[in-house]
């Protein structure tokens, strides 16, 4: 099917804002032309993208399969483009995905390094779970991501260096002062409230599945988006939190670890990148960091 890149790329514009005024804006053309453009690409597709209305822009079921495919293309031609003028500049470009744990606890230093060799490329981090960082790499959306491991999201499209090993760690404050020292099992463990990060995480994942090893159901009494947040509730007393050790090793002066009788296997900290596409002169650099770094 010959279908127009530019149809494509209005259609992009609409579907990721979601207004066809907005669209016109940020492509610089009528919105008449805007909408021209889809009704021309819903007649070649022979498919509706968008319910209209007065109020909104809406996809569709099929406008939404589209948009899958679309929005990864979209994100690598820009990514092209960038790359051929930090080919030509000093500057470049570097997208990173992280958690907001990586970020804080294991990255800024790294970060500090790239921007004090590269004071002129342009650093931009986003935040999401390292589940979610995949979809970002898979759309094109960031040029790495820097993970916890092993990650469900994972396919072997993606080249993966482990850069760190970690362990998980269960923190008490003296509201549970009974378990100081003493070893528990993971049946014991259900007795206390358990705090820990949602569903929508590898640690989760993690942890759910260490339990379900065991014939254990887990029902946590807390489930939150930060760790920051899970030790400041422990510190209260509120239960017992569920974290990696990385972020907790300062912390500790009011806390104290709660030991399990089962082992609880380490996991690791993983670079990846989309070795499908070319990676940029600044993303390479990056990347060399970690060329000594080895799991111990």
């Amino acid at each position: 099917m010959d279908i127009n890149y530019e149809l494509y790329k209005v259609f992009y514009y609409v579907a990721t804002t979601l207004s066809f005024s907005e669209a016109s804006k940020q492509l610089f053309i009528s919105q008449s032309a805007v909408s021209q453009s889809i009704k021309a690409l819903e007649k070649k597709l022979d498919q509706t993208l968008f319910i209209r209305s007065t109020k909104r822009v809406q996809l569709t079921p099929e406008g939404e399969i589209l948009l899958r495919h679309v929005e990864p293309a979209m994100n690598l031609i820009k990514r092209g483009e960038a790359q051929l003028t930090d080919s030509a500049t000093s500057n470049g470009q570097i997208r990173i995905g992280a958690s907001d744990t990586i970020c804080r606890y294991f990255l800024v230093p790294y970060l500090e390094k790239f921007h004090k060799e590269f004071p002129n490329a342009h650093i931009k981090v986003t935040n999401q779970t390292s589940l979610k960082c995949v979809e970002l790499l898979e759309n094109g959306q960031v040029d790495l991501i820097v993970i916890n491991y092993p990650n469900s999201n994972l396919s072997n499209l993606f080249s993966l260096k482990k850069i760190a090993k970690f362990q998980d760690v269960f923190v008490a404050n003296h509201t549970f002062s009974e378990l100081n020292g003493k070893k528990i099992s993971l049946k014991e463990l259900l007795d206390y409230p358990i705090l820990m990060l949602d569903r929508h995480s590898t640690t989760s994942e993690f942890l759910h599945h260490l339990f379900q090893q065991h014939q254990l159901d887990l029902v946590p009494e807390i489930e939150l988006s930060s760790n920051d947040l899970l030790i400041d509730l422990a510190r209260i007393g509120l239960g017992i939190a569920f974290l990696p050790d990385y972020c907790i090793s300062q912390k500790t002066d009011d806390l104290f670890f709660v030991e399990t009788k089962e082992l609880l296997p380490s996991r690791e900290l993983a670079i990846v990148h989309n070795n499908r596409v070319p990676v940029s002169k600044m993303t390479q650099e990056f990347l060399n960091y970690f060329e000594e770094v080895s799991a111990s």
